[in-house]
């Protein structure tokens, strides 16, 4: 990796969080399925970020969340982009959007960054070197008990067939926790678990470009993560078991 790829990569992603707050183009949206939607902000800003990206190193792939990924080598060098995660929230003025990149090696991510243009907050983290809310060291809170927590379960909107599931899981959390959230992105919901401002978090259906710089930001914070295709678990350590057991019980869903 070169050295100065993540110093870098936060210059062009701290450019490009303009593309977002000043919102040209918001009203261009196509519709990639039900609940799911593209703005022509998404597209300007993954171009924008992986022309720029390119002329720092080449030979880095690019996977990202509006583009073809098929001919992705997973072990080789990837930036992995989520343009606009919440892009919903985007189309309509809710200003919890950001701007999500990792970057990946022989199958590890290796430096994240998770980017609020509009409260300007930079999380970001190396494999290895902590992670930081601007300049600020952070670290997941130390909540020994379920029941002290604050608690962010995603609705993975573009599954509606699984809502039943979805919404069951969120009760079952929400009656043993002191209160449930929901922002609408799953990159800054994992950033405030790295960061104290959750205690824990989970969404099913999530692709990497949602979860690769959150996920590496929660550990390097001191949290605990399970990540796969079907779902993404982050939390405190004092609450980990307990909080997944409780998620991921069978669900008897009508």
């Amino acid at each position: 990796m070169k050295m100065d790829l993540f110093s870098e990569a936060i210059k062009i992603v701290l450019e490009a969080g303009r593309q977002l707050t000043e919102r040209k183009g918001i009203d261009d949206i196509s519709e990639k399925g039900p609940t799911d939607y593209v703005t022509a902000v998404d597209v300007r800003v993954q171009k924008m970020i992986f022309e720029k990206l390119s002329q720092i190193d080449p030979d880095v792939q690019f996977l990202g969340e509006e583009k073809d990924n098929e001919e992705i080598d997973l072990q080789g060098k990837i930036w992995i982009l989520d343009p606009v995660d919440g892009t919903t929230n985007l189309i309509h003025d809710f200003q919890h959007s950001v701007i999500s990149l990792a970057y990946q090696e022989a199958g590890e991510v290796q430096f994240g960054i998770v980017y609020n243009p509009f409260s300007r907050e930079f999380f970001s983290g190396k494999k290895g070197s902590g992670a930081f809310l601007n300049d600020r060291r952070i670290s997941v809170s130390n909540v020994r008990s379920l029941s002290q927590s604050l608690i962010s379960i995603g609705t993975a909107p573009g599954c509606r067939e699984d809502a039943d599931r979805a919404f069951a899981r969120m009760r079952r959390i929400y009656d043993r926790c002191q209160d449930i959230r929901r922002v609408g992105t799953a990159a800054l919901e994992l950033a405030y678990v790295a960061c104290g401002r959750l205690d824990g978090f989970y969404e099913g259906h999530l692709h990497i470009w949602d979860y690769g710089a959150g996920k590496l930001l929660v550990e390097e914070a001191g949290g605990i993560v399970l990540a796969d295709q079907e779902r993404v678990f982050a939390s405190a350590p004092g609450i980990a078991e307990e909080f997944r057991c409780i998620a991921e019980e069978e669900e008897n869903v009508l």
